[in-house]
C-alpha cells in the first residue's frame, strides 16, 4: 500500500538536487516534481523536458561531479540550498543556491544561481 506521507519539503529538495547531481535527473524528476513544474535556468528552455535533458547531458559530461549540501533554510513552501559544486577533481568550485516552492510534497518552482569561487579572494570569509 502506498504512503500518504508528504515528504517536508527540505527533504524534497534535498533528495532533489542529490539524485540529480549523481546523473539521476529523470528519477529526481518522477520523484519530486510537479505536474506544472516551471523553472528558471536562463541557459534551458521553459519546460520540464528540456532542463531533464539538460540534467541528463550535465551528468554525462561531468560524471566525478560533485555537490555537497552545505545549508538549508526552510520557510512554508520555500526551501534555499547552499552547495559547493565541483565539476571535475581540480577544477575551481562553484557556490550555489537553489531556490524551491514546494507545494504537497512537490516540486512547483526552481531558480538556481551559481559563481566559481576565485582561487585568490580578497575577503578571508570565502563564499562557503
Amino acid at each position: 500500500m502506498a504512503s500518504n506521507v508528504v515528504a517536508p519539503p527540505r527533504e524534497v529538495a534535498t533528495g532533489f538536487l542529490t539524485l540529480a547531481s549523481v546523473g539521476r535527473a529523470r528519477e529526481a524528476w518522477e520523484r519530486y516534481a510537479a505536474p506544472d513544474f516551471v523553472h528558471h535556468n536562463a541557459f534551458v528552455g521553459g519546460d520540464p523536458a528540456s532542463l531533464i535533458a539538460a540534467m541528463e547531458d550535465n551528468a554525462r559530461e561531468h560524471s566525478a561531479k560533485t555537490l555537497e549540501i552545505l545549508r538549508t533554510i526552510a520557510e512554508g513552501p520555500f526551501v534555499a540550498v547552499h552547495s559547493r559544486v565541483r565539476l571535475a577533481p581540480g577544477e575551481p568550485v562553484v557556490a550555489t543556491i537553489h531556490l524551491f516552492r514546494i507545494e504537497a510534497g512537490r516540486i512547483v518552482e526552481l531558480r538556481d544561481v551559481g559563481q566559481p569561487a576565485p582561487a585568490d579572494s580578497p575577503n578571508e570569509h570565502g563564499l562557503f
